[in-house]
C-alpha cells in the first residue's frame, strides 16, 4: 500500500526534542560565490549575456531592493518599472500554451547520488507519463534530476532561471527556458502555470517557496492546489513544529495542517495530484452546470410572467 499520510494526525510520530550546535559558513562559502570570475564564467540578463569583468557585483533584484541608494529612485525604477513589465509580458507569452504542468522545488546543492536527486528524477518521469510538464528553477541538484526524469520519459521539461550573485545556469536537461531578473515575476510563472507543487529537501529558497504556496491556498488566491513534500525524515522536524506550536498557538487552523501531503511514495504523490485536479474539475463542472439551470429557471420563469400579465389592447 502506498505510503501517503496526512501529517498531522494524532498517531503520526514526533521527534524528540534536541538541540543542535550549527556552525556559519562566511559569507563567501555560504551563498556559493567563488574568488575571481574565470574565463567560462556568465551571466545572463534575458537577451544580455555577459562575462568576466563585464559582470556587476549586484543583481537587479538588489538594486531595486536596495534602501540606501534612493537618490536617482525617479528615474532609474520608472525604467525598472517598464523592465519588469517586459519579464511579465515574457513570462506569459512563452508558457500561456503549456499543457498541465508541476513545479518541483529541492535543493541546488544536492548531489547526483543522493536520496532526494534520485526521487526527483523519479517524480519527474512519472509526472511525464502521467501528461504533466515538469517546471523547475532550472538550476543544479534536486531541480537537474527533476528536469532530467522527465525529458528522458518523452516529457516537456522546463526551467525558470533567476539572476544570482553566483551563477548557476539552466541545466541540460531544460527543453524551455526563461531567465528572470526578479524573483517575485519568476514566481507568478511558478504558481499561474502549475495545478502543484512538490517539494522535495531544500534550503530558503525551497522553503520561500514551500510557504508562498501554503499562504496563497491558505488565503484563497488559490484554489485546490497540491502541495506534496517528499522527504519524510527530512520534514518531520518542520511539520511537528507546525503542528505543536503553530497550530496549537492558534497561529494556524486545524484545517491548514491538511494543506499538506507528506509521502515518500513516487506513485502515491503523482496519485494524489491527479485526484486533487479531478476534484476541482468535477467541482467547477457542478458549479458550471448549477450556473445553466438557474439561467434557464429565471427565463421560465420570466416567460411565465410574461404570460401572465395581460395583453395591451
Amino acid at each position: 500500500m502506498p505510503k501517503i499520510s496526512n501529517y498531522f494526525s494524532a498517531s503520526a510520530p514526533r521527534t524528540p526534542d534536541s538541540c543542535r550546535s550549527t556552525t556559519v559558513a562566511p559569507m563567501s562559502q555560504s551563498n556559493g560565490r567563488e574568488a575571481g570570475r574565470g574565463p567560462g564564467q556568465e551571466r545572463h540578463r534575458g537577451a544580455v549575456t555577459l562575462r568576466r569583468g563585464a559582470i556587476p557585483s549586484s543583481t537587479a533584484d538588489q538594486r531595486l531592493l536596495d534602501s540606501q541608494g534612493r537618490g536617482d529612485w525617479k528615474t532609474r525604477d520608472a525604467w525598472r518599472a517598464l523592465r519588469i513589465l517586459s519579464e511579465f509580458v515574457e513570462g506569459f507569452d512563452t508558457l500561456a500554451d503549456l499543457p498541465p504542468a508541476v513545479c518541483v522545488f529541492g535543493s541546488a546543492r544536492s548531489g547526483p547520488d543522493t536520496v532526494e536527486c534520485r526521487l526527483a528524477e523519479q517524480l519527474g518521469g512519472a509526472l511525464a507519463r502521467a501528461g504533466y510538464a515538469v517546471i523547475t528553477g532550472g538550476g543544479p541538484g534536486v531541480m537537474e534530476a527533476a528536469n532530467r526524469g522527465a525529458s528522458e520519459a518523452g516529457g516537456l521539461s522546463v526551467g525558470l532561471g533567476i539572476e544570482l550573485p553566483f551563477e548557476q545556469g539552466i541545466n541540460e536537461w531544460v527543453d524551455l527556458a526563461i531567465d528572470f531578473r526578479y524573483f517575485f515575476a519568476r514566481k507568478t510563472m511558478f504558481v499561474k502555470y502549475a495545478q502543484a507543487f512538490v517539494v522535495l529537501p531544500g534550503g530558503f529558497g525551497t522553503m520561500d517557496e514551500l510557504f508562498e504556496a501554503l499562504t496563497l491556498v491558505q488565503t484563497g488566491k488559490v484554489t485546490r492546489f497540491p502541495v506534496v513534500l517528499m522527504g519524510v525524515a527530512y520534514w518531520q522536524g518542520l511539520l511537528d513544529w507546525m503542528r505543536d506550536t503553530m497550530a496549537t498557538g492558534g497561529k494556524i487552523g486545524p484545517v491548514d495542517l491538511e494543506l499538506i501531503c507528506l509521502t515518500d511514495d513516487v506513485n502515491a504523490a503523482v496519485r494524489h495530484i491527479i485526484e486533487a485536479e479531478a476534484t476541482l474539475s468535477a467541482e467547477q463542472e457542478a458549479v458550471r452546470d448549477e450556473a445553466v439551470a438557474r439561467t434557464g429557471a429565471d427565463q421560465r420563469a420570466a416567460a411565465e410572467q410574461a404570460a401572465d400579465q395581460p395583453r395591451e389592447s
